[in-house]
């Protein structure tokens, strides 16, 4: 699906705010809102809208802590990649997980309540995992670019 700037007018609008009525679609769209409700439809029957979420806050939901972890596996073999990567996705902590090129395998971002916490998650869950050679573990110190919205305007050029 090629999207035109009525298309990138309501996935921006809805990047911001996933709750925004047909009035104010219409009006981001500059179309009547039975258009730009089909458009949105549109949108998401081709897949480009995924899901609609609620962000919530790290810190008032007690998990503060962003813990970035490289892995590096024993081996290549199919087997040992999809058990990786089935036992990481049934982890609620691992936020993001990336297979990587380079030194590293994987990259996962790991939530966590406090250092104790994680602590657990790689005693108790990732030094377990078949295939785990090495891993490496850095602590983000502070937060300074968070981004859910994707730039498509941006990616249209």
């Amino acid at each position: 699906m090629q999207l035109d700037r009525l298309d990138i007018a309501i996935l921006e609008l809805l990047q911001v705010n996933g709750r925004a009525t047909a009035a104010e679609l219409s009006e981001a769209a500059a179309l009547s809102p039975s258009p730009s409700h089909r458009r949105q439809k549109l949108l998401e029957e081709a897949g480009i809208i995924q899901r609609y979420v609620a962000l919530l806050d790290q810190d008032k939901v007690g998990l503060p802590l962003n813990v970035f972890v490289t892995v590096k596996l024993a081996n290549h073999a199919a087997e040992t990649l999809l058990g990786f990567e089935r036992a990481v996705a049934a982890c609620p902590q691992v936020m993001e997980m990336y297979e990587m090129t380079g030194a590293s395998d994987y990259l996962l971002r790991v939530v966590a309540a406090d250092v104790a916490s994680y602590e657990a998650f790689l005693r108790g869950v990732l030094t377990h995992i078949p295939g785990v050679q090495a891993f490496e573990s850095a602590m983000a110190l502070k937060r300074i670019v968070y981004r859910t919205n994707l730039p498509v305007r941006v990616a249209k050029g």
